[in-house]
C-alpha cells in the first residue's frame, strides 16, 4: 500500500503541461516509459531470481523515489525523460519479484494453500491506495504545489522500500553450474524463459495472465467514461475512485470464497459474466452506469487474482519471478489489444474483447491432467 500511496500520481500529467511541454513531448515520455517496461521486464525479474527478490522490491521503490526527486528538482523535458527511465526500471524490478517473493515465503511458512488469499489482499491495497494517494494530492497542492507533492511522493517510496527490506526472504538452493556471476545469471534468465514457453502448463498460465492483465487497461478510461456519462467535473475524481475500490473488494474476496479452486471453465464464465453489465452501462450512458462498471471490475479482478495465482502453482524451477515477468511482458504486449479495441468502439469493444480473453481460460489454465506436462531440462 505504501508503495502506491504516491501522491504526484495523480497530477504528473499537470506538472508536465504546466512546466510548458507540448502534447507531443507529453507522449514521447509516455512511450519512452512504456519501451523501458518492454525491454527491461524479463532482464529485472532474472535479476531478482538470480540475487534476491527482496532487494529488487527496495531497488525498485528507490529507483522511483529518484524519478520524483529528479522532476521536483528539476522539472524540464531532459529530467522528466530520466525520470521515466529510472520508474520503468524501478516497476519492471518489483513485477514478478513480489510475486515470486510472496509465494516462496508462503512455501517454506507452510501457508502455500493461502497464496490466493494473501495475494488478493495485496492486490485490494495496491487499489485502495488510490484513495489517500487522492487525497494527499488535494491536501499538499495547495499548500506546497508541485513541489511538496513531489518530495511528499520520495517520501512514501523510500518508506516502501525501507518496509520492504525488513521483509523476510527464505533460502533458495540455485542450480546452476559453477562459474562468473554473469553465466549464472544467464543460465538463470534461460531457465526462466524455458520453462515459461516450454512447458504447456505453465506457457499456458502466462497466456492466460497476460491476456487478463491486459484488461486492466480499461482503468485508465474511468475519468473518460464519466465525463461522457454526464457526471460533473467536480464529482469525477470521487466517482472514479469507488471503482477502483470495488475492485479491491473483488481481489480481496477471491481467495475467501474459494474462487481459486473453481476449474477453468467455470472461471471462464465468471469472467464472461463480467461483461453484461459493462454493456448495460455503454447502453444507459449515464452517471449510474459507473455502478456497473463497477460491479463487472470488482468481478474481473477476482478472476485476474485466480489466474495469476494458478500461474504460481505451475512454476516450478527457481526462476519464479523470471517467468512472472514473461507475463508481465505479454501484458505490456497484449495491452495494445485493449487500446485498439478502444480506439474502434470504445466500451462495448473492450467488452468483447472481454469475451475473447474469458474464451481461452479454459486452454490457459486448464487442469493437469488436461494435456501433457513437459519439463524444462537442468
Amino acid at each position: 500500500m505504501l508503495a502506491d500511496v504516491v501522491p504526484l500520481y495523480t497530477l504528473y500529467a499537470l506538472l508536465f503541461a504546466e512546466t510548458g511541454l507540448t502534447e507531443a513531448q507529453i507522449s514521447a515520455l509516455f512511450a519512452i516509459w512504456s519501451v523501458v517496461g518492454v525491454l527491461a521486464e524479463v532482464p529485472t525479474g532474472a535479476l531478482a531470481d538470480r540475487f534476491s527478490r527482496r532487494t529488487a522490491l527496495v531497488a525498485g521503490s528507490v529507483a522511483q523515489a529518484a524519478c520524483y526527486a529528479l522532476w521536483t528538482a528539476h522539472p524540464g523535458f531532459l529530467a522528466f525523460a530520466a525520470g521515466f527511465v529510472l520508474w520503468g526500471l524501478g516497476g519492471t524490478l518489483v513485477s514478478g519479484a513480489l510475486e515470486a517473493l510472496l509465494y516462496d515465503g508462503l512455501a517454506a511458512a507452510g501457508a502455500g494453500e493461502h497464496f490466493a488469499r494473501v495475494y488478493g489482499d495485496v492486490h485490494a491495497m495496491g487499489l485502495v491506495a488510490q484513495l489517500p494517494a487522492a487525497a494527499a494530492a488535494a491536501l499538499l497542492y495547495p499548500v506546497g504545489g508541485f513541489a511538496l507533492v513531489g518530495w511528499a511522493s520520495v517520501g512514501t517510496c523510500l518508506t516502501a522500500a525501507f518496509v520492504a527490506s525488513r521483509l523476510p526472504e527464505p533460502p533458495r538452493a540455485h542450480g546452476e553450474p559453477d562459474g562468473a556471476h554473469r553465466t549464472r545469471y544467464l543460465f538463470t534468465l534461460r531457465t526462466g524463459i524455458a520453462e515459461a514457453f516450454r512447458r504447456p502448463l505453465v506457457r499456458g498460465a502466462v497466456l492466460a495472465v497476460a491476456l487478463l492483465a491486459s484488461l486492466d487497461g480499461l482503468e485508465e478510461y474511468f475519468p473518460l467514461l464519466a465525463g461522457q456519462w454526464q457526471v460533473p467535473v467536480t464529482w469525477i475524481p470521487l466517482a472514479v475512485v469507488a471503482i477502483p475500490l470495488a475492485g479491491a473488494v473483488g481481489s480481496a474476496l477471491a481467495g475467501r470464497l474459494g474462487l481459486h479452486r473453481l476449474r477453468a471453465g467455470r472461471l471462464a464464465l465468471l469472467l464472461a459474466a463480467s461483461v453484461p453489465p459493462l454493456l448495460l452501462a455503454s447502453v444507459l450512458a449515464r452517471p449510474v452506469s459507473l455502478v456497473a462498471v463497477a460491479a463487472g471490475y470488482a468481478v474481473y479482478r477476482a478472476v485476474l487474482v485466480v489466474g495469476s495465482a494458478r500461474l504460481q502453482e505451475r512454476i516450478e524451477s527457481t526462476s519464479r519471478a523470471t517467468v512472472t515477468s514473461v507475463a508481465g511482458l505479454g501484458t505490456d504486449l497484449a495491452s495494445l489489444l485493449l487500446f485498439g479495441a478502444w480506439a474502434v468502439a470504445g466500451l462495448p469493444a473492450v467488452a468483447v474483447l472481454a469475451l475473447l480473453v474469458a474464451a481461452a481460460l479454459p486452454y490457459g489454465l486448464r487442469s493437469a491432467g488436461s494435456g501433457v506436462r513437459g519439463r524444462v531440462p537442468t
